[in-house]
């Protein structure tokens, strides 16, 4: 099992947790949500929990809790910019189906 981060995420990622002063890392759920299933939920992790797996890549540490790792094994977070938006972009190889807002997913 594992998630990856691309550079750009990580990039991200690291001027985010030196803005706020703290922080160990990104961390990444999943939440029953929408009309397919899940939503992705991020937030900036202050410490390790004892259920939390952690990926580290481009010295950034990327922090799952193991009940959700069935469900993110294989996802790559990226950070891209579109035009004048910037967001994380997941690419989960488990996703089956995406609900037409690109809110939810279902595996």
């Amino acid at each position: 099992m594992s998630i990856s981060i691309t550079s750009a995420a990580a990039e991200h990622v690291t001027r985010c947790l030196k803005d706020r002063g703290e922080g160990e890392g990104l961390r990444v759920k999943v939440k029953p949500s929408g009309c397919s299933g899940y939503a992705y939920v991020l937030d900036f992790a202050d410490k390790v929990e004892a259920n939390d797996a952690v990926f580290e890549e481009h010295g950034v540490k990327v922090i799952v809790d193991k009940e959700n790792l069935s469900i993110l094994d294989g996802t790559e977070v990226d950070y891209v910019t579109e035009g004048v938006n910037s967001y994380f972009k997941f690419n989960n190889p488990l996703v089956k189906d995406e609900c037409g807002c690109g809110e939810s997913f279902s595996v």
